[in-house]
């Protein structure tokens, strides 16, 4: 992946609010971004947690800037499994329908930030994220959410604990291949499971992770009509040479992978000469042509350093690539 000189001004910002992920699609006569905010009155983690929603933004040109339009998700009713925040938003084509993949949670408390200790909620929260499923037939919606959860953790498995940042990828033949990430005492690990229909069911396809003793976050899958390949977030650094870096990965199955090096640093060049090195540059989403190739890689950027949790801004950052792979 050749990745080109970018512009601080394009891709998704919003002042005053954190901005999260960045997954986008042409349609029509533009491209719609689908992206996690939440408001700066609270701590960037905290927030997310408790307060962050999918909402929808549009530009007419892929890199941007992009414009907020609307608010997706979540549902806003704390009894709904889906009620009181949305996060990691996945949108893609499935024939003539759109798919947002999503993860969410909810909790009864009216505002969680009054409370004198929050954290026990916070965790609390987290362990009841699961992965959801909106269908429209066109992204402006209106959306359709499928009642329950596409994906849960399974009690006594090694995805007991979360399941979280989905990974649609959907094959020629129609089935889906849903990766996703869950922690476990040796790192975080990715699972999949497959469907053969936007509806599921979603079947687990192994009983552990499809990568061992490798420790990585936010795949985004694909597949070039012969293999699968993957960028995923390098947790240790011991994949690319850089903590936080992007790793590449080839696939034949979809199931068993061979790291191929690093696809991207989180150091970066701007337009105007600045080289600087983000705080974190995750959650990557590319951008394809008809060839299935990236034209240009969406990811989450957080200013540095010390990554997202020290961040005084964070925004999803367009980056345009060379007409390259590897």
């Amino acid at each position: 992946m050749s990745i080109l000189k970018t512009d601080p001004s394009l891709g998704f910002h919003m002042d005053g609010f954190w901005v999260w992920c960045g997954s986008v699609l042409k349609h029509s006569d533009g491209y719609h971004m689908f992206a996690s905010r939440w408001s700066k009155k609270h701590p960037m983690f905290e927030g997310y947690i408790f307060t962050s929603e999918i909402v929808r933004a549009y530009s007419p040109d892929p890199l941007g800037p992009y414009l907020f339009q609307e608010t997706v998700l979540p549902t806003g009713n704390p009894a709904d499994w889906n009620g009181r925040m949305a996060h990691n938003p996945a949108i893609r084509k499935y024939g003539d329908r759109f798919l947002l993949y999503y993860i969410a949670s909810s909790y009864e408390e009216t505002d969680p930030f009054t409370l004198p200790d929050y954290s026990d909620l916070q965790d609390k929260v987290y362990r009841k994220i699961r992965i959801g499923l909106a269908i429209a037939d066109s992204p402006l919606g209106p959306w359709r959410h499928l009642p329950a959860p596409v994906l849960e953790p399974v009690p006594g498995s090694w995805d007991s604990m979360i399941v979280t940042n989905p990974a649609p990828c959907v094959l020629p033949d129609g089935r889906i291949y849903l990766y996703y990430r869950s922690n476990t005492p040796e790192g975080l690990r990715i699972g999949l499971a497959v469907a053969n229909s936007p509806e599921g069911p979603y079947m687990r396809i192994q009983d552990e992770p499809v990568m061992k003793g490798i420790s990585v976050e936010d795949p985004f899958v694909w597949h070039n009509g012969e293999n699968f390949e993957m960028l995923a977030k390098d947790m240790e650094g011991t994949l690319t040479g850089e903590v936080h870096a992007g790793a590449y990965f080839l696939s034949r199955d979809g199931i068993h992978w061979q790291v191929q090096g690093k696809a991207y640093s989180r150091s970066i060049t701007y337009e105007d000469g600045r080289s600087v090195t983000l705080g974190s540059l995750e959650r990557p989403q590319p951008l394809f042509g008809t060839d299935c190739i990236p034209k240009c890689l969406f990811a989450a950027a957080a200013d540095g350093p010390g990554g997202f949790m020290k961040a005084a801004d964070t925004w999803s950052i367009a980056i345009p690539l060379r007409d390259s792979q590897g």
